[in-house]
């Protein structure tokens, strides 16, 4: 059987709202009381019921997280970084993880509304879904994150994805490589275009340089691996001096199929870059150049940005953008 506040009130010889005092506002109450009723609590085994008492609240001290990819190590420090944010504002964060789906991505969306987050952090996929609709109108605040709306409308904290894929591109035609491949997709995902797009920017000064873009279905290993492999099958003539790889689970993968026939070096060869700057990056058999985004700081300061859209409902909307670094290691040469 249960046990209840009014239990512990009698078991302490104290009101019920002392009690509540105690669990919600122990200033208020002497600490003599406090600690008799935490005695008496710890002696009943109480546990709060936190599903009442948010009801009553009409909000949780929950945070809904959607990214595109919990696998991807990234997605983790972004969940990392959200995590330790809110555990110091008393706040927990729910992750859903929506594979770049948009159906996952509204199911998710609407969990977290019917258990009344505190408000929503999302990497979209589909930001007209019926589900981000029902979210604003149910009054819950969103944060995109390492995404924005053209018209500013929800706050966001993103990285300059453009000057990214600048930074990468621009390091492989100092290395002296032409003939550069871009391996990412789906391109309809915000991020892969931006650093498509920034790639593209880089080789414009380079008129003897040519860019080949290797669409893939997937942000994997695996499917990095598939372009590695195709890639050492052509014939030397036809295959690129470069690839920049949209993440760094694509770069990774590329290079271990890159190696698989056994006559593809890497970087002499074939420098490859990547995007993130993973610990498995680092970690790889040839350490692997790469463009770092901040992923902690972003999830700490979409936290931040809730908080303040909390705080303050009716102020403007703020736009956080980092900048990425270039990290250079042995697949780009030295």
């Amino acid at each position: 059987m249960s046990v209840s506040v009014k239990d512990v009130a009698a078991a302490a010889s104290v009101s019920v709202g002392t009690v509540s005092n105690v669990l919600n506002r122990p200033e208020k109450v002497t600490r003599a009381t406090v600690e008799k009723v935490q005695a008496v609590i710890e002696e009943l085994g109480f546990v709060r019921n936190d599903a009442a008492r948010q009801l009553r609240a009409g909000r949780s001290r929950s945070i809904g997280l959607i990214v595109l990819d919990s696998a991807n190590p990234f997605f983790a420090e972004v969940a990392r970084g959200a995590e330790e944010r809110a555990a110091r504002e008393g706040m927990a964060v729910l992750l859903g993880n929506s594979d770049q789906t948009p159906v996952r991505e509204s199911a998710y969306l609407d969990l977290f509304r019917e258990q009344r987050v505190s408000g929503v952090l999302l990497t979209p996929t589909d930001l007209q879904s019926t589900a981000v609709r029902h979210l604003a109108d149910s009054g819950i605040p969103l944060v995109l994150v390492d995404d924005e709306l053209l018209d500013g409308a929800a706050p966001s904290v993103t990285v300059d994805d453009i000057e990214g894929g600048m930074l990468a591109v621009a390091h492989l035609l100092e290395r002296g490589r032409r003939r550069i491949a871009y391996v990412g997709g789906p391109l309809a995902i915000r991020q892969v275009a931006d650093r498509l797009e920034g790639a593209r920017r880089a080789l414009s000064a380079f008129p003897d340089a040519t860019l080949e873009v290797i669409e893939l279905d997937a942000l994997t290993v695996l499917h990095g691996r598939d372009a590695g492999e195709s890639i050492a099958r052509r014939d030397v003539d036809d295959r690129p001096d470069a690839v920049f790889c949209a993440n760094d689970l694509l770069a990774v993968g590329l290079l271990q199929g890159a190696a698989i026939l056994g006559e593809v070096r890497v970087p002499e060869d074939l420098a490859i870059i990547g995007y993130d700057d993973i610990d498995f990056a680092q970690a790889a058999v040839v350490p692997l150049s790469s463009v770092r985004q901040p992923a902690r700081a972003i999830g700490a300061t979409a936290v931040e940005l809730l908080l303040e859209a909390l705080a303050s409902p009716r102020a403007a909307a703020r736009h956080v953008r980092f900048q990425p670094e270039l990290v250079v290691r042995a697949s780009t040469g030295r």
